[in-house]
């Protein structure tokens, strides 16, 4: 299945996998798997998040929105067996959620919440289901290191980096 920027990646399944620490939750897809960690920085956001995974929510649903080099898109219950061609991207839990910006995280990664235009949005508000990962360019340390430097709450594992 296509659209028209790029491949739809089909979430099979999403699942809480670890309740030690900061959450973690699978992303089961046709193409692979990715383990997402959930943080303290955007709480509402998480536990929304958790909160659909849950009740199985992100189950069978799309990854509609492919653009290679910035991001995918998922977590619209509108993608949920939509033909090709469907218009996607509106659909959601019937709420929004205040934004929770946090800077130097939209890294390759990183998980945002989706929200509408603004003119469609003017408050900024979060959707309440879709979210997307950034898929960007990896980063060298010395770019990490600013971003590091405008976000001093902000720290990296040896890992993470």
């Amino acid at each position: 299945m296509m659209n028209r920027y790029g491949f739809v990646f089909v979430l099979l399944s999403c699942f809480l996998i670890s309740c030690g620490g900061e959450p973690r939750v699978k992303i089961e897809t046709e193409y692979g798997d990715m383990i997402m960690e959930l943080r303290e920085d955007t709480p509402r956001h998480k536990e929304n998040f958790l909160k659909l995974v849950e009740e199985g929510y992100y189950d069978g649903l799309l990854f509609h929105r492919v653009m290679g080099g910035f991001m995918i898109q998922g977590g619209d219950p509108d993608s949920k067996g939509a033909p090709s061609g469907k218009q996607l991207g509106v659909g959601g839990p019937g709420y929004t959620l205040p934004a929770e910006f946090t800077g130097g995280l939209h890294v390759k990664g990183a998980v945002a919440a989706a929200r509408l235009s603004d003119a469609a949005n003017p408050a900024r508000e979060s959707s309440g289901s879709q979210f997307y990962i950034v898929h960007g360019s990896p980063i060298d340390e010395n770019n990490l290191d600013a971003n590091l430097a405008r976000n001093r709450s902000k720290q990296y594992s040896q890992e993470e980096r």
